[in-house]
């Protein structure tokens, strides 16, 4: 892989950050030739795309659908206040747009699902998965599995906040241990502070700028908690199902 150059005014920009050992122009560069999906772009997908952005990560896919209510101001930093009542998706591209210009960042005003996932997933690198629900969930890691992505799942409900890093070939998937969505679980009715889930966001733009520099250890085939309550964080080993209907076997 051809790695593209950085422009005078990047190198000033990342300046910085290049200067973390293990990272270097080198990994500069390697973000700079990257693509991330990010499905969705709310409180906890909109800290992700907008590190990915400020980050230097070169084309981002973000994807929404719906409008944008009162309620989601606690906590979705792409949005605005004046954008009550319209639609998410413009808002956020502008935003992106405006914070990091040289990022090439396409809007898809829907969610994902068994009809457009592999369409998606087929176009980048990488897919940040951080929707509420899980026939999102499973049509994205589907999608990652058979097209050979990794998938960087990231959920949180109140205080408690989970990640894992899905790499096909590598770690099991995610239905390999989350075969089916829990009973009890109802995606417009879980509670949200803001904080939790930017903080849960920016682990997750870290894990993928991890993956798509080379730079640090990822989090590959284990799942992170973390309870905010007294900020107890663990990590579990996650092992393959052989019966599992997308990666066993």
């Amino acid at each position: 892989m051809i790695l593209p150059e950085l422009t005078e005014v990047e190198i000033e920009r990342y300046k910085r950050q290049m200067m973390q050992v293990g990272f270097g122009g080198e990994g500069q560069r390697r973000l700079k030739g990257a693509s991330a999906l990010v499905t969705r772009v709310g409180g906890l997908g909109g800290p992700v795309a907008m590190y990915l952005a400020i980050a230097g990560i070169g084309r981002l896919i973000i994807a929404h659908g719906g409008t944008l209510t009162h309620s989601n101001l606690n906590r979705q930093i792409l949005m605005r206040a004046d954008g009550v009542g319209l639609p998410r998706i413009p808002q956020a591209v502008e935003t992106l747009r405006r914070i990091a210009p040289d990022c090439d960042v396409t809007g898809l005003a829907a969610n994902a699902d068994d009809t457009n996932a592999e369409e998606w997933v087929s176009q980048v690198d990488i897919v940040c998965d951080t929707t509420p629900t899980f026939e999102e969930r499973f049509a994205l890691n589907r999608a990652c599995w058979k097209l050979g992505r990794p998938l960087l799942d990231a959920g949180m409900n109140g205080m408690e906040c989970q990640l894992s890093v899905l790499v096909p070939g590598e770690t099991a998937c995610l239905e390999c241990y989350c075969p089916q969505a829990p009973d009890w679980w109802e995606p417009l009715g879980f509670p949200v502070i803001g904080a939790v889930s930017g903080m849960l966001g920016c682990i997750t733009a870290m894990e993928a700028i991890k993956l798509l520099s080379g730079c640090g250890e990822p989090l590959k085939g284990k799942l992170l908690t973390i309870d905010m309550d007294d900020l107890t964080m663990t990590k579990y080993n996650l092992v393959r199902r052989p019966d599992c209907p997308v990666c066993g076997g």
